[in-house]
């Protein structure tokens, strides 16, 4: 698929539940369980759950999977030789979608064991085949015993869209899904309608308006026992109608993606991957780009090349003169292209039956906005699933589950008894996938989904098969468990905690801990929260196993090394404020290091050279400092930690990596094209929110409205950052001065200087190194107030940017405030009036040693209090009485 241009317990009567039973209660998330399967799966299509609970998958470039629940493993039992490449006509060479695209077992394979394979063979001759094998479910699979089925001819030139999803109906017709086999780099996000000549591949109306083609489409054929096909009746064309396959059941799709079939009624339903453009052009082009998520009573055409949505209408754009022509008529299409083959006079146009943008949907909300990228899903009946240990619950009969490649959001979709569109709602709103592209019910009842990962034509490291298990009874218990320390010389003890384990059920639970040292059996504690002491060195795995009182289990793990303490790193501020910094100002520093097997700094044990010492400015001030603080970002890439946090967050990983293009440019690319250029952050944040085309070939910026102005600026600045070599870091001395300078190219002085010590040490006793580290933030000398860290008898407004005390004796804390050379506190009142009262400030509680005090009105800028000598780190409360007060902010002052 490509984008952009891819419990046990008691089980009530759900088991037996039908259609007519439906329960309009919601069940509780927590009764959803994510379990992992197989991780490390290397660009999965497509899969099918055996009866016995095994998955076998597909995987693009040729491996075909099997997946084994008893002994956790994975296994090749086939690699097939396939095409993955296009080579243009001008001999440039690209990554394609093609390669193993799909498999499926038939719905008697527990008695005739057929699996078919749908692929791109390996060679010169353009197809792509459907292919059946005989294959016992378990060994690898006999290569001599392929039936050839189909094959759909396609162009090898330029990319794009495959299809490749199957599915069954009930009568066992085979439905397969293929793309239109076409992308035009000259469309620019509308309809690639090329007619020029020596560009076909440019032209989908060879293929998905072409009645006589089998791309584009979705086919439906039975499978006959000798390896060949007979043609189901009922499909779009009648045998032997001049100038058209009767393989055919819908046409007019772009790129078709993982049907389904609603086991009650018979309909056919898919995703479809849409175009590129983000903006609308009811003046000469068309739409914009649309997604869908489609429904098929019967067999129709669904519009492509010539309508998308609700049959929103392209006009024949002629790629030659660059001139607009007629809009195509949705009641009458025809497909008038030399690059047709079949009939002219089409069928009438199906509208989508889903359908959104790149910008937010006000008809389908719950589909956010971005880049896109619908797969589909399945259709829950709970007939389907009669004596299945864990079926969903009746709440879900006969609603479709729907799922993006892009948006990763699962939602559920109602529809009425006459196959209408009758509401949307989110599944488990808090889980978020990565890349789905397969999702079915198997037979155990579980939703299994198989995951891509968030890259295109790569081995993402986050691609998985899950599924996802429902319990209608008494639930697993949540696990949590942790150790205080991680890694430390032997013998070390260290305390296991299970701090945060729950039951949702309430239920009494029991605490096993099992502890290995290099994988051999050391100990085994029942207790919540032991204490254990490890005196020989070694990798040691502490499995926690918590048992609820009817049986259930879940487990966590952590690992501890012991044998090799982890260095102790202090950055110490030997003068100066350590909270704060003023501009220009000076501080002292030393850094101190021990590590109980190398030595310290002190005794020189340990070099000098060997301590990473850095500073740094973060512009983005007091909030991103705790991103950066927590991303470790803190030395060349501290500037940079907001765009580098918001690109993880986002899609942008779906079509950029740092260095290498995927199917947009490399963000250092980008970097490169627009170093120099003072206009470029501008323009490329607003191309960011808006989308665009035109300046990378093929690639098309997905629109992303959703995204702040600010954010998509931080985007661009970390971007741009990658056309300027980063220098080799060159460290700080271990001790002396650091003067906080502002850099001359930014404009914010609120922000933070980070400062940090590392050091890693040599490793012990064949234990991995260990790294020590301490970092000191210091902040700019104004304080939000939504930085409090405790309060009483204090408001605050809708963002928490502004604090009103209530009442007498109201208060706020700030915790470890250095007052070292602060000689005046200022508070930044809002408001106008001229109101008395009193500001108390204190040191370690609300009755503690007093500091200073105002008395008077809160006009703005009237609050100020002198602070006396000598305070030096303290936790500090504001106390307020008399009239109420409100305040935004809190500054700290070198002078008077």
């Amino acid at each position: 698929m490509r984008r952009r241009i891819f419990l046990t317990g008691l089980l009530t009567a759900t088991v037996l539940l039908s259609a007519s039973a439906q329960s309009t209660v919601k069940p509780d998330d927590n009764r959803f369980t994510k379990v992992v399967l197989a991780q490390d799966v290397q660009e999965p299509m497509q899969f099918q759950v055996l009866k016995d609970g095994k998955v076998i998958y597909a995987e693009r470039k040729g491996k075909l999977k099997l997946y084994d629940p008893v002994t956790q493993k994975t296994s090749v039992i086939h690699e097939f030789a396939v095409s993955t490449k296009y080579v243009s006509q001008t001999g440039e060479v690209s990554e394609a979608e093609d390669g193993l695209q799909g498999v499926i077992l038939d719905p008697d394979f527990e008695k005739n064991h057929w699996i078919y394979i749908y692929m791109s063979p390996a060679g010169n001759d353009p197809k792509n085949s459907l292919d059946r094998y005989t294959w016992d479910g378990k060994g690898p699979l006999n290569i001599s015993t392929r039936k050839h089925l189909l094959d759909v001819v396609v162009q090898r030139y330029e990319c794009c869209h495959v299809g490749g999803g199957m599915t069954f109906d009930k009568k066992g017709n085979l439905y397969l899904t293929t793309g239109d086999n076409t992308f035009s780099r000259a469309s620019d996000g509308f309809s690639p309608l090329d007619e020029r000549p020596g560009m076909s591949a440019e032209d989908s109306q060879k293929g998905a308006s072409n009645t006589n083609d089998l791309r584009g489409k979705i086919l439906r054929i039975h499978p006959e026992p000798n390896g060949g096909y007979s043609i189901p009746k009922g499909n779009l064309f009648p045998p032997g109608t001049p100038k058209t396959r009767p393989e055919i059941y819908t046409m007019g799709n772009r790129n078709p993606w993982r049907p389904t079939i609603d086991s009650k009624t018979g309909w056919l339903y898919w995703g479809e991957v849409g175009p590129d453009g983000s903006e609308d052009d009811f003046k000469n082009r068309g739409p914009q780009s649309y997604d869908e998520f489609n429904q098929a009573k019967k067999p129709g055409f669904y519009g492509w090349p010539y309508f998308v949505a609700d049959n929103l209408a392209y006009n024949h754009y002629n790629f030659e003169t660059k001139k607009s022509g007629e809009w195509f008529n949705a009641a009458h299409p025809k497909n008038t292209s030399p690059n047709n083959t079949g009939l002219v006079d089409l069928p009438p146009a199906t509208p989508a039956f889903i359908y959104y943008s790149k910008q937010q949907s006000t008809k389908f909300p719950l589909l956010e906005s971005g880049g896109d990228s619908a797969v589909g899903g399945p259709i829950f009946h709970a007939d389907d699933f009669i004596g299945a240990p864990r079926p969903f619950p009746s709440y879900y009969e006969g609603k479709w589950f729907i799922t993006d490649w892009v948006r990763g959001w699962i939602n559920v979709v109602s529809i009425d008894k006459d196959g209408n569109y009758a509401g949307m709602e989110r599944f488990l709103p808090n889980f978020k996938l990565r890349g789905p592209i397969d999702m079915k019910f198997g037979p155990s009842g579980d939703l299994y989904v198989l995951e891509y990962g968030n890259g295109y034509f790569k081995d993402n490291p986050e691609a998985e098969l899950i599924r996802i298990e429902y319990n209608g009874g008494n639930r697993k218990p949540e696990v949590q468990a942790s150790v205080d320390k991680t890694a430390g010389a032997a013998p070390m003890t260290v305390k296991l905690s299970s701090k945060g384990t729950k039951d949702a059920d309430g239920d009494k639970l029991a605490y096993s801990w099992k502890i290995s040292r290099n994988g051999a059996p050391f100990k085994t504690i029942a207790q919540a929260n032991p204490t254990v002491k490890l005196n020989m060195p070694g990798v040691y795995k502490a499995l926690l196993t918590v048992t609820d009182v009817h049986g259930a289990k879940n487990s966590k793990t952590v690992q501890i090394n012991a044998g090799n303490e982890t260095p102790v790193v202090k950055f110490n501020i030997t003068g100066g404020n350590s909270s704060f910094f003023f501009p220009g100002k000076t501080i002292q520093y030393s850094v101190s290091v021990n590590d109980k097997e190398d030595g310290s700094l002190a005794n020189k044990r340990i070099p000098a050279s060997r301590v990473s010492v850095s500073a740094n400015y973060l512009s983005e001030g007091y909030n991103m400092t705790a991103i950066a603080s927590k991303q470790g970002a803190v030395d060349a890439n501290a500037e940079y930690a907001a765009g580098m946090a918001l690109i993880a967050k986002n899609d942008c990983k779906a079509c950029h990596s740092v260095t290498e293009k995927v199917l947009g440019p490399a963000f250092t690319q980008v970097a490169i094209k627009y170093k120099g250029d003072p206009g470029a952050p501008d323009r490329l944040a607003k191309k960011i929110i808006s989308g665009g085309s035109g300046n990378w070939g093929d690639a098309m910026m997905p629109a992303h409205p959703a995204l702040a102005d600010g954010d998509a600026k931080a985007i661009v600045k970390y971007v741009l950052s990658l056309a300027y070599p980063k220098p080799t870091a060159k460290s700080l001395p271990v001790s002396g001065s650091y003067t906080t300078s502002i850099p001359a190219t930014t404009k914010n002085a609120d922000g933070s200087f980070i400062l940090r010590a590392a050091y890693t040490d040599r490793g012990a006793r064949g234990l991995p190194a260990q790294t020590g580290e301490n970092t000191v933030i210091l902040h700019a000398p104004v304080m939000p107030v939504k930085a409090v860290t405790e309060f009483h008898d204090i408001t605050f407004n809708g963002d928490s940017t502004v604090a009103s005390a209530k009442a007498d004796g109201a208060w706020m804390r700030f915790s470890h405030i250095d007052l070292t050379g602060i000689k005046q506190i200022v508070l930044g009142t809002r408001g106008n009036s001229e109101v008395a009262g009193t500001v108390e400030i204190h040191a370690g509680s609300p009755q503690g040693k007093l500091l200073a005090k105002y008395a008077g009105t809160y006009g703005p800028d009237k609050v100020k209090a002198v602070l006396p000598p000598g305070v030096g780190i303290t936790d500090l409360y504001f106390v307020f009485s008399g009239a109420p007060i409100q305040f935004s902010s809190i500054q700290f002052l070198d002078s008077n």
